[in-house]
């Protein structure tokens, strides 16, 4: 009985209701390469944003909201798999090395919660590594590594679910269409 009531010494706390099991292996597993690989992604992601925009002129012919649906069934498939995507349609993985800041238990949005635990793992899933200690690793392979240093937004749930590709590229054209616009002005 006295061997029964021995805690097990040299063991982390681990929460009621957390389970390791929770997350697929093999999505855990492709979300840490996308950190280790964040400058190629890096990269291929700067080229499908020039090419987004580039269809520019196809989307607003189409049509935003008629090409919502499609697209976002693409991105929650491609970001699902590479990032363990939440879709919460503000994506940040350009400026946080490519790890999602909403795979944190507590969705923080601008680094770690102060309960990172001495060997980098998360506080709530002791078996996980801090979203945001891979956010720094990631970022600094990056060439615009130093973005994870900028202030995110909190995350708008009306956007929930909705294509953060199509918003980026509305937002990137209305800024270049301004842009010429001044241009045009000044000349």
């Amino acid at each position: 009985m006295a061997e029964a009531a021995k805690k097990p010494t040299g063991t982390a706390y681990q929460p009621s209701g957390v389970s390791p099991s929770r997350r697929a292996g093999r999505s855990y597993t492709i979300r840490l390469w996308s950190v280790r690989h964040s400058r190629f992604l890096e990269v291929l992601y700067n080229l499908f944003a020039d090419l987004f925009l580039k269809l520019h002129p196809f989307w607003k012919a189409v049509g935003y909201g008629r090409a919502e649906k499609p697209v976002k069934f693409i991105e929650r498939n491609v970001k699902g798999l590479l990032f363990d995507c939440r879709m919460c349609g503000q994506c940040a993985l350009s400026s946080t090395g490519m790890s999602c800041p909403m795979n944190c238990p507590k969705q923080l949005r601008n680094g770690p919660c102060g309960g990172v635990r001495a060997n980098g793992n998360c506080e709530v899933e002791p078996d996980m590594p801090c979203v945001w200690v891979q956010a720094w690793k990631g970022s600094r392979n990056m060439e615009k590594g130093d973005a994870i240093l900028n202030v995110q937004k909190p995350v708008d749930q009306s956007l929930r679910e909705t294509s953060a590709w199509l918003r980026v590229t509305a937002q990137a054209a209305k800024a270049r269409e301004a842009q010429s616009q001044e241009k045009g002005a000044a000349k």
